[in-house]
């Protein structure tokens, strides 16, 4: 079986990032990861990533006068590296329509609702000022329209009262890890038989 080689984008800590790692290191699981990208210095998942040897990048976007630039730098990157699927693990940049466009149906995002509702930051917040009692994560495709893409998968969690925003978004972290993975699989899965 091929594996699909995959990048991985971070800005932060990058939990969702080491369990897709730790993923693949199942010898049948249809991906590798070849590369990670951080837009941010000194961002906590680069260490796990080069603990796990694999190669590391960071690019920051301050140091680019356009998103255009910042994130031509980061396709030439990818394509280097010979990577066929992004995901998106807490990479906080929005990516222009162009670049989304370059890799449609190779771009993945997990997102801490079950889109479509709650789209952007605070999605806890959000969930608890709305008043839902099931919240949870999606995997989605990205499109050029915030976290409109098509959805590839979903996990719910109730809502409790008392919850606050940290008990709910740990709860939610707790499905995302389970599902990106599986999310991932199924997706390179796909391309690998192309």
């Amino acid at each position: 079986m091929r594996r699909v080689r995959t990048g991985i984008l971070i800005s932060g800590r990058g939990t969702n990032m080491a369990a897709l790692i730790e993923a693949t290191k199942a010898p049948d699981y249809p991906a590798e990861i070849v590369l990670v990208i951080s837009n941010v210095e000194g961002a906590g998942g680069l260490a796990v990533a080069e603990s796990n040897g694999i190669k590391v990048l960071t690019i920051k976007h301050r140091d680019f006068a356009t998103r255009e630039a910042f994130e031509a730098v980061l396709d030439i990157a990818l394509t280097g590296a010979g990577v066929e699927l992004i995901c998106l693990a807490g990479f906080m940049r929005i990516l222009s329509g162009s670049f989304i466009e370059r890799w449609q149906g190779h771009l993945l995002n997990i997102h801490p609702s079950l889109l479509p509702q709650f789209r952007g930051l605070h999605t806890h917040e959000q969930a608890l000022s709305a008043g839902v009692k099931t919240h949870g994560c999606t995997v989605h495709h990205v499109v050029p329209e915030l976290d409109a893409g098509p959805i590839i998968a979903q996990s719910t969690v109730p809502v409790f009262d008392g919850d606050t925003a940290d008990t709910l978004a740990s709860r939610v972290l707790a499905e995302e890890i389970k599902l990106y993975p599986s999310s991932l699989a199924k997706i390179a899965k796909s391309l690998s038989a192309l």
